[in-house]
């Protein structure tokens, strides 16, 4: 029997047929994506993602969209951070700003307060002197955490960084020191996702 794949002439047909099976997309069918209800109803990471003074209502967006990816408790919007809902937040969040609890405050500086108060571990996501490089970051799976992602231009205000527990910094390497707001959420969501549950492993 002929194959209909091209360059399948240097593996037998069976192997060659169950690699390509292996690498098959999934279809959204298969996905064992969760309803809204059972969303709600799931274990969340215990972690709080606060926004800055965000100003692209894409990059609000899409904190959501991961957020929601990976079970995280809650996004706060502070400041000039738009809220929900909002026809441009939905192009990027996708349904997910439904799904993950938030709040707004006027100041971020009050937010990070109720956070402290409420046990919560604050770091905010920012080049500082003396900042814990990402791949050094050690957490505590029975603490909670918050992280403070901040404006695309100014980043984290410096007074709520000194209000903080400490700053962690993604290593950079090349002529441009500065990564885009969602980029660093999704980033630093896995990253905590995977140190507080071990599921990425």
């Amino acid at each position: 029997m002929r194959s209909k794949y091209k360059n399948s002439k240097s593996l037998p047909l069976t192997p060659y047929l169950l690699l390509l099976e292996k690498m098959k997309k999934l279809k959204i069918t298969e996905m064992n994506r969760l309803t809204v209800e059972e969303f709600k109803e799931q274990t969340k990471t215990p972690l709080i993602v606060v926004l800055d003074n965000v100003r692209s209502l894409h990059n609000v967006g899409s904190v959501f969209r991961t957020a929601d990816a990976f079970l995280v408790e809650g996004v706060y919007l502070c400041g000039i951070t738009s809220t929900p809902p909002h026809a441009e937040i939905h192009k990027t969040a996708l349904g997910a700003e439904n799904t993950v609890e938030w709040k707004h405050y006027e100041d971020t500086h009050v937010a990070l307060s109720e956070l402290k108060a409420q046990g919560y571990i604050v770091y905010a996501i920012e080049q500082a002197v003396g900042s814990t490089k990402l791949p050094a970051l050690k957490l505590d799976a029975t603490k909670k955490y918050a992280v403070i992602l901040g404006n695309e231009v100014k980043g984290v205000q410096q007074s709520v960084v000194d209000a903080c527990d400490g700053c962690i910094e993604i290593p950079q390497f090349g002529t441009k020191h500065s990564l885009n707001v969602s980029v660093t959420g999704g980033i630093i969501i896995w990253e905590f996702f995977k140190l507080m549950t071990h599921k990425g492993e």
